[in-house]
């Protein structure tokens, strides 16, 4: 239940090895008495606090000096109404697991969100998106543990604040915020979603298609593009989908017209990160034991026993080859964490380079 002075590799889908002063497995919701005191105590000796899930949108920059809480919570819940049903989901529970059982159970709606990594937890926090889908079309509420009062508190999805890989629980304010569990609503008159990159080319023939065939088609094409982490260390996309303004896109488009676009309803166009990293000839970059994928360039890879600054310093350079040749910046995706917490990566570049 409590380890000291433990390695983080096996919590981490990017395999970097580090270590922290002090781990719980949370995976039950008794717990929750002992795991208060237990911060009290870290944060009385000033040490800090990290609340982790699945690990796979985490870069573990340091040793972390403090207490990693580690969200083992686990249960799913099916309640059927007349047009919908609602999902009680813990924290736990891995993310694709539940879209597949879901959809075998005859329950649609979640099929363009397969294999993604991460438990469900982590889901609302990134407001992860897949093939024109987002984890806010599916959520009805967030229930999560505020560390620093020991209250359970839920919020609605308009409450939650979502927009594109954000959400109130990247707040500052929100620090204490510990998911316990989600409740997701899936319509029974179930629609297609295949409007976006391969899944267009899915051929209907006579009959319509279905869950199940979305389903099994972002299976195929996120399993041939993006490298397992079972295999390959890595934390997904590294990086962000850019926002840029109209005009930018256009100059951009004059230059590029084979460019992927996206037009938002707010007026800015959304850019493909991959096909820019993929354009400024990057793929398959290295820096040390880290490297651009080769078959997506959009994923960063511990290709060969990488440490934290090799992934950093390739991540730098992925960003200013972009900046230089497209004039446009990147943000990254990836959480990265120091010896005291989340921080950006000119600020961890920084300490690298000091050390």
């Amino acid at each position: 239940m409590i380890e000291t002075n433990c390695s983080l590799k096996a919590f981490n889908t990017f395999s970097i090895e580090a270590k922290a002063q002090t781990l719980f497995h949370f995976s039950n919701i008794d717990q929750v008495t002992e795991l208060l005191a237990l911060v009290k105590a870290t944060r009385a000796a000033y040490k800090p606090v990290l609340i982790l899930g699945g690990g796979s949108n985490i870069l573990f920059c340091e040793d972390f000096s403090g207490l990693v809480i580690k969200v083992d919570l686990s249960g799913v819940k099916i309640m059927e109404a007349e047009h919908h049903y609602l999902l009680e989901v813990a924290a736990g529970e891995n993310w694709h697991q539940l879209v597949a059982d879901t959809i075998e159970k005859g329950i649609n709606g979640l099929e363009n969100l397969a294999l993604i990594p991460g438990v469900v937890g982590a889901a609302p926090v990134q407001n992860i998106g897949a093939y024109g889908t987002e984890f806010k079309d599916f959520c009805e509420s967030v229930e999560y543990l505020d560390l620093n009062s020991g209250k359970l508190f839920c919020l609605s999805a308009e409450e939650c604040l979502f927009a594109y890989r954000d959400s109130i629980f990247k707040k500052a304010e929100m620090g204490d915020a510990l998911i316990t569990k989600v409740t997701l609503k899936l319509n029974k008159e179930w629609q297609v979603h295949n409007q976006y990159g391969q899944l267009q080319n899915l051929a209907c023939d006579q009959q319509p298609l279905s869950a199940k065939q979305i389903f099994e088609s972002v299976c195929q094409i996120r399993s041939e593009k993006l490298p397992d982490p079972e295999q390959i260390g890595n934390a997904g996309s590294f990086f962000k989908n850019p926002l840029v303004t109209a005009q930018s896109a256009a100059q951009l488009l004059s230059l590029y017209p084979h460019m992927p676009h996206y037009p938002q309803a707010d007026g800015q166009v959304k850019l493909a990160a991959g096909w820019l990293i993929d354009h400024a000839q990057l793929k398959g970059v290295k820096v040390g034991g880290a490297a651009v994928h080769q078959n997506q360039a959009l994923v960063l890879i511990n290709q060969n026993n990488a440490s934290a600054k090799d992934v950093l310093q390739l991540a730098n350079l992925v960003r200013s080859k972009v900046q230089e040749k497209f004039n446009v910046t990147l943000e990254h995706e990836v959480r990265f964490i120091g010896s005291i917490g989340e921080t950006n990566l000119t600020e961890v570049i920084n300490n690298v380079r000091t050390k």
